[in-house]
C-alpha cells in the first residue's frame, strides 16, 4: 500500500513539475522583489526625511501593488495577443507557428468539435451551441480578462502611488481618470509591452534556425529550417 501511495505522489510531482517549478519560482522571485522594493522605497523615504515602513506596511502599499501589477498585465497581454495572433499569423520554419496551410480557425474535424468530438474530449466540445463557441475561445478570453483586470489594478494602484508622490512634493493629487491620461501611466505600460512583444518576435524567428534538444518549444535538432509547426 505504501509503495502505491509513494508512486502516486511521485507521479503527481512529475506530472505537474512544470507548473509547480514555475509557480514556486514565482513566489520566490515575488518575495525577493518585495524585499528589494522595500529597501529601495525606504531609501527614498529617508532622503525625504519621512518615516520608514515595515515590510508588512510596504506589502500593503500602492507602490508595491503598482510595481507588481504593471508586470502582470504585460505578461497576460503577451499571451492574449500570442494566442489570438497565432490563429492567423504565421512564421515559416518556426515551431511557434502553425503549419502554413492551417491559418485560421480550422475545420470542426481538425478541432474535434461537434460531431467530431471523441470519447475523451471536453464535454462542451461536443455541443453545437454557445457552449462550444465559448469553450473554443476560453483560453484567449480568460487571458484577455486577466490582462484587463491587472491593467485596471495597475491604474488604481498607480493613481494612489502617484498621488502620494504629489503630496510629498506639496502638489495637488489627481483623479483616476486624469491618471489614465498621464505620462506615468503610459510609461509604466508601454515599457513593459515593448519588451514582451520583442521577446515573442525573437522567439518566433530564432526558433527557425536554433534548437534546444528535448524542448517542445524547439524543433527536433535535425529538422530542416523550413519545417513549420514541428515540435521536438
Amino acid at each position: 500500500m505504501s509503495g502505491g501511495r509513494e508512486n502516486r505522489e511521485d507521479g503527481f510531482w512529475r506530472d505537474n513539475s512544470l507548473t509547480l517549478a514555475f509557480g514556486g519560482a514565482f513566489l520566490l522571485v515575488l518575495a525577493g522583489q518585495a524585499l528589494a522594493g522595500h529597501a529601495a522605497f525606504n531609501e527614498d523615504l529617508a532622503v525625504d526625511g519621512l518615516q520608514q515602513l515595515t515590510v508588512g506596511e510596504y506589502l500593503m502599499s500602492s507602490d508595491f501593488a503598482v510595481d507588481v501589477t504593471e508586470n502582470w498585465q504585460s505578461e497576460f497581454l503577451q499571451f492574449f495577443l500570442y494566442i489570438f495572433g497565432t490563429v492567423w499569423l504565421l512564421q515559416r520554419g518556426s515551431p511557434e507557428s502553425k503549419e502554413l496551410h492551417k491559418a485560421g480557425t480550422e475545420s470542426d474535424q481538425e478541432q474535434r468539435v461537434g460531431d467530431h468530438a471523441r470519447a475523451g474530449s471536453p464535454r462542451w466540445a461536443g455541443t453545437k451551441d454557445w457552449r462550444q463557441n465559448l469553450y473554443s475561445r476560453s483560453l484567449g478570453t480568460v487571458m484577455a480578462l486577466l490582462f484587463l483586470l491587472s491593467w485596471l489594478a495597475q491604474s488604481i494602484a498607480g493613481t494612489a502611488a502617484y498621488d502620494e508622490q504629489q503630496l510629498r512634493r506639496l502638489q495637488p493629487p489627481i483623479s483616476w481618470v486624469a491618471y489614465l491620461g498621464s505620462a506615468d501611466f503610459w510609461d509604466r505600460s508601454l515599457q513593459n509591452w515593448q519588451s514582451e512583444l520583442l521577446a515573442v518576435a525573437a522567439m518566433a524567428i530564432l526558433s527557425v534556425y536554433l534548437r534546444q534538444r528535448g524542448s517542445p518549444e524547439s524543433k527536433p535538432v535535425g529538422a530542416p529550417h523550413t519545417a513549420t509547426g514541428v515540435e521536438g
